[in-house]
């Protein structure tokens, strides 16, 4: 394989650009033509494809967001969109692509795959949803920055005496949630992969206060429901004065970390090695601190999990 493309789809994350830079340079490192694929599967469609250099790809490891832009692409859902895409990859003798995003990412990966064009999955998402991976490109920079947003929302709610109910990213995963709650001495933590009872919260908040605990912070992944309704529940059924903090996309932006910039140079890199072995519907990942790589139609067969004995600490460190 001489002739290759990069793209980058669906939601933003710290450290794709890493991931490009990677990309890039492995397969110049190799003599290979790298291609830059603009605004995702639309810009695949629409042929907004140009060549990259190394030089395309300097002072860019450090920067958050993606320079290759990322767009929804619904077209790209049919059949007629996908023949599009195939046919401008054609046009310029592109024999196989990494494609670095998350969930709707891969199935744009899997559908190409199944048609026989070689693609290979690199998981870019702050929400940690991709199965077949320990962590994805991303979601340590959003931790951190929840961390901080936490920290500065504890010194407020101890100074006013309030529950904080804080909503987090992570579309159906509860990882930001989780590991930012624990991380951050959060009385309650709610994930979507568990129900919860709002008695048993507000029972949780009424024998902190019995015992002399005047300010609280409950995390609420948004796959749980609004932090708003929460909120009121809480307010309506035990009195606790509360305010809500609704980070939002503020999660997505900023440099990305050192452990992300490694983890994008180390999946990127090795997927340019699974194209130059001439392998295609792969997606790669990082298990226990070493790379692999699977069958991508596989790994969108398997549902997500949460570790439930980290849940079930937070439970206990919080009582």
């Amino acid at each position: 394989m001489k002739r290759i493309g990069v793209l980058t789809s669906g939601g933003d994350s710290p450290g794709m650009n890493a991931a490009v830079r990677a990309v890039v340079r492995k397969a110049i490192f190799h003599e290979m033509e790298v291609f830059g694929i603009y605004h995702g599967y639309q810009g695949l469609i629409n042929g907004n494809i140009k060549k990259l250099e190394l030089g395309s790809v300097g002072d860019i490891i450090h920067r958050g967001g993606t320079m290759l832009h990322t767009a929804r692409c619904p077209e790209f859902k049919t059949e007629e969109g996908q023949l599009k895409a195939i046919e401008q990859l054609n046009k310029l003798g592109i024999e196989g692509i990494v494609i670095i995003g998350g969930d709707g990412s891969y199935r744009g990966a899997k559908a190409l795959t199944e048609r026989g064009f070689p693609c290979i999955g690199v998981p870019g998402t702050i929400d940690n949803d991709i199965p077949g991976t320990d962590f994805t490109i991303g979601f340590d920079t959003a931790l951190n920055t929840v961390i901080d947003a936490i920290d500065k929302i504890r010194d407020t709610a101890t100074s006013h005496e309030r529950t904080y109910v804080v909503e987090v990213m992570g579309r159906d995963a509860g990882d930001i949630a989780l590991w930012a709650g624990l991380a951050g001495g959060a009385e309650t933590i709610l994930c979507p992969e568990y129900e919860y009872d709002i008695e048993d919260l507000i029972g949780k908040l009424n024998r902190g206060h019995d015992r002399g605990k005047k300010h609280s912070i409950i995390i609420v992944a948004e796959g749980v429901g609004s932090a708003v309704d929460i909120s009121r529940k809480i307010e309506a059924k035990a009195g606790f004065e509360t305010r809500v903090t609704v980070l939002g996309h503020v999660q997505r932006g900023g440099s990305p970390s050192a452990n992300d910039r490694v983890l994008a140079s180390r999946l990127g890199a090795r997927a340019v090695e699974l194209l130059l072995e001439g392998k295609g519907g792969r997606a790669v990942g990082i298990e226990q601190n070493q790379l692999v790589d699977y069958d991508i139609i596989e790994a969108l067969a398997k549902p997500h999990t949460i570790d439930k004995k980290m849940y079930d600490l937070s439970a206990e460190l919080s009582i």
